[in-house]
């Protein structure tokens, strides 16, 4: 779980702004004849006074369409901060250095007119965006300008259909994801504090609006199935407990009392305003975000006993072998919904970045796992005991075996390769509590707001913690260099370049995703030169073994995707593909298509984003020719900001 509302991106080199300086000259009389001009030079001054004239309109009409997209940028940034306080409390670390003093703390509910909603104002957006003259902005705001347009017409698209997206999945819902948000809120100010309390205070509205989407989805006939409801019941039913709750060992109260004691530490609050805020946590806690909880949970299964989410879920069709399968009421891919197609073509644009075509990224696809196959067959012959070597795993005898010495090692080898953040970036290594660990990745980091870079917390889960070469490369994935290195480096690009902060509202998890995953597979190459140092070239040329078949499978997961949710494949059709790569257990096929039909596009905004990443970097090698270099192209990478593939694609390309 390394995605959360702010995971956002910064500011390209390239880029750059009009600056303006008036030089104060000095004024110097001097007595001397009146000077006389000729004709040619009369005219050559008429002239150069007409190009000058010509100049400074043009100029005036540059500099005032700049003006009114970066008060436009301005205004829409302000509007979506204070639209959500969670939002906004992870975007940016003050407020009020980007001229927000006055708003309410809001948890932003589900309404029956929200797609509605969202529809008008993506529609009011866009045309006050073409009402701004885009061939006479700067090109840092020219860049701004496509990449806003782009999303919100994507966003336009996606509001047509108000009933397909699930803010309860089972794997990354509401239900489990806003405590751990909550856990992890900072406080820097009192009035950090208050925000949070007026959020608990919200719950029981928030969660109710949840329940009243899912009911009218049901009466839509888009509920998930029984098998969904289920899970989320359970989750509601265990997360926040009253036992938890009347003993004071719940993670809300714990770290609550954590953060309040540090403020106090600090002079921030004194002992009797602390003393009053933990008495009204745990008031709030007790009355309003327990009772959300169980409100939730019984209005779910109303649901689920009714027979709406069934009838509306489950797979009855049938499979091209003439077999019906309703097992489980298994869910269906978004390709079996009405015009689920098209909705799947937005969604895969807005989760990866990537404009490609479901047809191309099938070809893309196709082609990688052909080379991945072809890699693993070359180690395979080279040294057939490697094979056996990595059904064993490399965790034993893995050189380091602490997190922070993991994370260190990291920093060290990546230095060469990966442009320098200066200062180095602080982390702090925590374990997963208990009751979160059946809903929590192995392991995850969650992103920190502009303006503070020092509180940087990456969570193992003990309950599914892996180990040796597989926690390494992992923390590759959520440390250095991937997405706490990422966000720190961006963010620091994101103030040093003072760029415009509407450019934090542009998500795209294929830039975000495909960069840890892109990352984490050169961890593999650092993990082979540890285990080459430590003696260990077998483990070594296996470490590698490992990097293409784990390539291998997210890219089977990937193209299960595309047939699932674009091409309508179901369960026998899953579990046949699975089967001609050695996955046969009915157990293991249900879990692995279940998974992938309750999170369409949650494999594709990994790995497709991991391809376009390889794409983007052969273009910046043919572009930048000798002056090309691994450094170069991650620094280009990490200072463009969260962008889509095609807009980073133009912006290379204008790059020397």
């Amino acid at each position: 779980m390394s995605e959360c509302p702010a995971h956002r991106g910064s500011l390209s080199p390239v880029l750059f702004t009009y600056t303006f300086t008036n030089t104060l000259c000095h004024q110097v009389t001097i007595v001397r004849k009146r000077p006389t001009l000729s004709f040619p030079q009369l005219l050559l001054c008429i002239c150069l006074l007409c190009a000058l004239t010509g100049a400074m309109a043009l100029l005036s009409r540059c500099t005032s369409a700049d003006r009114r997209f970066e008060q436009f940028t301005s205004q829409v940034f302000r509007e979506e901060m204070t639209a959500s306080t969670l939002n906004m409390h992870y975007t940016i670390a003050d407020p009020a250095a980007f001229g927000i003093t006055d708003y309410e703390p809001v948890l932003p509910l589900y309404t029956s007119g929200q797609s509605d909603a969202n529809e008008e104002r993506c529609s009011a957006l866009l045309r006050q965006l073409s009402c701004i003259a885009y061939d006479k902005l700067s090109p840092e705001n020219a860049f701004t300008y496509t990449l806003l347009q782009r999303s919100l017409e994507n966003d336009l698209a996606l509001a047509q259909f108000p009933y397909y997206k699930e803010p309860l999945s089972p794997s990354s819902g509401m239900q489990s994801q806003l405590p751990v948000l909550l856990a992890e809120y900072t406080f820097r100010t009192g009035r950090d504090v208050t925000d949070y309390l007026a959020l608990l205070d919200q719950v029981d509205d928030y969660f109710a609006s949840l329940l009243l989407y899912e009911q009218e989805k049901a009466a839509a006939g888009f509920l998930m199935p029984d098998v969904s409801l289920e899970k989320v019941r359970k989750q509601c039913d265990t997360i926040v407990t009253t036992q938890e709750l009347a003993q004071g060992t719940h993670f809300l109260q714990t770290t609550f009392e954590d953060r309040m004691l540090e403020l106090q530490a600090q002079g921030i609050l004194s002992a009797e305003a602390v003393s009053s805020f933990l008495k009204e946590n745990d008031r709030l806690l007790t009355t309003v975000v327990q009772p959300a909880y169980n409100t939730l949970s019984e209005g779910l299964y109303s649901l689920e006993t009714s027979g709406s989410a069934g009838q509306a879920s489950s797979i009855s069709q049938a499979s091209p072998g003439g077999i019906i399968d309703t097992s489980d009421a298994l869910p269906k891919g978004l390709a079996l919904l009405p015009d689920g197609k098209t909705y799947y073509h937005h969604l895969l644009f807005a989760e990866t970045g990537s404009s490609r075509s479901e047809k191309e990224l099938v070809q893309m696809l196709l082609a990688q796992f052909q080379a991945e196959q072809s890699a693993i067959r070359n180690l395979a012959r080279q040294s057939p005991s490697l094979l056996s070597m990595l059904s064993e795993g490399i965790t034993e005898d893995f050189p380091i075996t602490e997190p922070e010495e993991m994370l260190s090692d990291l920093q060290s080898r990546m230095i060469n390769d990966f442009p320098v953040s200066n200062p180095t970036p602080s982390f702090t290594v925590k374990d997963v509590v208990p009751s979160l660990e059946p809903y929590s990745a192995p392991a995850f980091y969650l992103t920190t707001p502009l303006g503070d870079s020092d509180n940087n917390v990456i969570y193992i889960n003990r309950r599914n913690s892996p180990m040796g070469l597989e926690l390494y490369t992992t923390l590759a994935h959520e440390g250095f260099p991937g997405h706490l290195y990422q966000t720190v480096y961006s963010n620091r690009a994101f103030l040093d370049k003072n760029t415009d902060p509407a450019r934090k509202l542009v998500w795209y998890g294929g830039y975000l995703e495909g960069w840890a995953l892109y990352v984490e597979f050169i961890s593999y190459d650092y993990a082979a030169d540890l285990l080459e140092q430590d003696g260990q070239s077998d483990a070594a040329q296996a470490a590698l073994l490992e990097k293409h078949t784990r390539s291998l499978q997210l890219c089977m997961y990937t193209l299960l995707d595309l047939l699932i949710h674009g091409e309508g494949a179901g369960y026998d059709q899953t579990a046949t593909f699975l089967g001609k790569f050695g996955i046969d257990s009915p157990e293991a096929c249900k879990a692995i298509y279940t998974y992938i039909a309750e999170e369409p596009c949650n494999y594709p905004k990994y790995y497709v984003g991991y391809l376009e990443i390889l794409k983007l970097r052969d273009t910046a090698e043919n572009h930048w020719n000798d002056t090309y270099s691994d450094r170069k192209f991650h620094t280009f990478y990490l200072e463009a900001g969260t962008s889509d593939f095609s807009s980073l694609e133009d912006l290379l390309l204008m790059t020397n």
